[in-house]
């Protein structure tokens, strides 16, 4: 039987990843976005849309009951929806955790509780690791998130943990990069302007999961039909800002990048800074507290191993291979 899958946050980097592997399965795949939301990745034809009121339960309530009504019940939820910048500090809250729980209260008061309910959680849960003798994360670690992001996704975590025999997954990659995606784009731009900025001076250790490995461990998780487990996901490898840049540069074929390393001191100063302003004129920015609270934090390692051994996952694209089919893509459509 064809399997009935909503992916929300759609529109965004990775739930357009989402959408095509789900279509590329065959799946009946809907896409949750609002009227604004670009369809520039959400072309095919196949898709079925749906716009959702996650804000008000009592709405959703009634949408869930007529999208049940009208074209049946979805066996896959996907929430992919969520934010990693703000222009209020509130709306971390607001959306990463209140839309979850008028979401998941609203599908178990209407009886419509899909089979998995797949939430795309994050490392920043569980808060920095060890800076001393850089053990990986564990999941099995006390989670101390120390940003306003991290602590959304783990507000979040811990509701979904509290409903008895609610099909959660959780998902919490670290750093996520490729085709589409503007943060680590920024570093890339940066690069081939001949320059690479990384912060602090004691030793940072860096992982990453290209998006598709992201979506290939969502998928495996369906496939398994695992309920209440929740996976650390990394490519496996441990990185250094510098390793990163060689990458980049030498898909740039860029010779000379002058390394420019910014003191703790001063990345704060112009984080909170810019936060400030982007603030008084109504805007989210990538330079804000929470962000310096990310950059600054030295250990990055988790530990992978129930992916690994729960879903079999193993994942396709190291470092050098993502970066070298992301900045192709950014090439290709005239970004870099």
């Amino acid at each position: 039987m064809q399997k009935r899958v909503l992916i929300t946050g759609a529109g965004g980097f990775i739930g357009g990843f989402l959408v095509e592997e789900s279509l590329r399965r065959g799946y009946e795949t809907w896409a949750g976005v609002r009227p604004s939301t670009s369809r520039a990745y959400l072309s095919d034809e196949r898709i079925h849309f749906v716009n959702l009121s996650f804000a008000r339960k009592e709405e959703l309530k009634k949408e869930l009951l007529r999208q049940v009504s009208e074209c049946g019940r979805w066996d896959i939820v996907i929430h992919n929806l969520g934010v990693t910048k703000c222009r209020d500090g509130r709306d971390f809250e607001k959306i990463n955790y209140g839309y979850v729980k008028n979401f998941a209260e609203a599908l178990i008061e209407t009886d419509t509780v899909p089979d998995q309910f797949i939430l795309m959680s994050s490392l920043g849960a569980w808060g920095a690791g060890d800076e001393r003798g850089y053990t990986p994360i564990r999941p099995d670690d006390v989670p101390h998130p120390d940003t306003l992001y991290g602590r959304s996704k783990l507000h979040a975590e811990e509701f979904l943990r509290s409903l008895p025999d609610f099909p959660y997954v959780f998902m919490r990659p670290t750093g996520v990069y490729g085709p589409r995606e503007r943060d680590y784009y920024l570093m890339m731009k940066s690069i081939k302007a001949g320059f690479d900025f990384s912060v602090g001076y004691r030793r940072q250790l860096l992982t990453f999961i290209y998006v598709k490995d992201l979506v290939k461990a969502v998928f495996l998780a369906v496939d398994k039909g695992v309920k209440r487990r929740g996976y650390f996901l990394s490519d496996g490898d441990v990185y250094t800002s510098s390793q990163f840049r060689r990458h980049v540069a030498r898909e740039l074929h860029k010779r000379v990048v002058v390394p420019v390393r910014v003191p703790l001191f001063l990345l704060k100063a112009v984080c909170y800074a810019v936060g400030f302003l982007a603030g008084l004129v109504g805007a989210s920015s990538t330079l804000n507290r929470d962000k310096y609270r990310i950059m600054k934090q030295r250990n990055w390692v988790c530990d992978t191993t129930a992916a690994r051994e729960e879903l079999g996952f193993v994942p396709d694209y190291r470092l050098d291979r993502g970066v070298a089919e992301a900045v192709a893509w950014y090439k290709r459509e005239g970004w870099l």
